[in-house]
């Protein structure tokens, strides 16, 4: 298959299974960059029901081509030698680390709004819809919402690194209070606890919180780099940013 026979493909099963978004699907254009935004935006609004194997062979060779073309990036190639952080400005679905950080919502399913900016929606559109499964077995099996703060371990599926780390970060509404401060801090405890307990040896964190949950970029920065270092022994961590700003503030934090 060339490559928008593989995006077809799969377009069709999704809208066998979800019949309600034909209408809609009709409105993208045939190229296959529009045709790839409708793939994607299916795959987001699509709820964790059993995967089909003809789907999932497609689709993970279709993601498989996609990561080579963006490029892994060897984690431990970002380490200077003898230290155990590192700061890197890029996207974090490219590092070939043990784990990256997923900032998810209590739902821990992903992102549903198609081709949302979040992390969380990078995250589940590259890894494939393996992920979502997994977790809503782990949240059935939970049986209540994954409380702020704590953390989940799922595979990483069509993704470079072994693992995805998902915790909940605290939604910031009005003023910033310690209640906040203590939950972000939970994050990435919760995390490097459960690293540890998996023996991974290097773990990337997103900048937890800081976009749609609205938490102060440079408060949160502040407590990822002091909380992360008073904990992360045994652990190699990256911090992973994507915009100047941030990349700004972990810089001079980090010195």
């Amino acid at each position: 298959m060339t490559r928008l026979e593989q995006i077809g493909f799969l377009v069709d099963i999704l809208l066998s299974e979800l019949p309600e978004y034909r209408e809609q699907a009709q409105r993208f254009a045939p190229d296959a960059d529009s045709r790839r935004r409708l793939l994607r935006s299916l795959m987001n609004v699509r709820p964790p029901l059993p995967l089909k194997a003809e789907f999932l062979a497609v689709q993970d060779k279709l993601l498989a081509v996609e990561r080579e073309e963006k490029g892994i990036v060897d984690a431990n190639s970002l380490f200077a030698d003898g230290s155990n952080f590192a700061l890197w400005q890029g996207d974090i679905t490219r590092l070939d680390s043990d784990a990256i950080v997923n900032a998810a919502n209590s739902a821990m399913l992903g992102c549903f709004h198609p081709c949302h900016g979040c992390i969380d929606n990078a995250i589940h559109s590259a890894a494939g819809l393996q992920l979502r499964d997994e977790c809503a077995r782990i949240m059935e099996a939970q049986g209540y919402e994954e409380p702020t703060g704590a953390a989940k371990i799922t595979g990483a599926y069509n993704l470079p690194c072994r693992h995805v780390l998902h915790t909940v970060g605290p939604i910031v509404l009005g003023e910033l209070a310690d209640a906040h401060r203590e939950q972000l801090a939970s994050c990435y405890r919760s995390c490097l606890e459960l690293a540890r307990e998996k023996r991974l040896a290097t773990v990337a964190f997103c900048c937890i919180s800081t976009g749609e949950f609205r938490f102060p970029n440079e408060e949160a920065a502040r407590i990822a780099v002091e909380t992360v270092k008073s904990c992360a022994s045994g652990v190699k961590v990256i911090f992973n940013v994507f915009k100047d700003k941030d990349y700004g503030i972990y810089q001079r934090l980090l010195g």
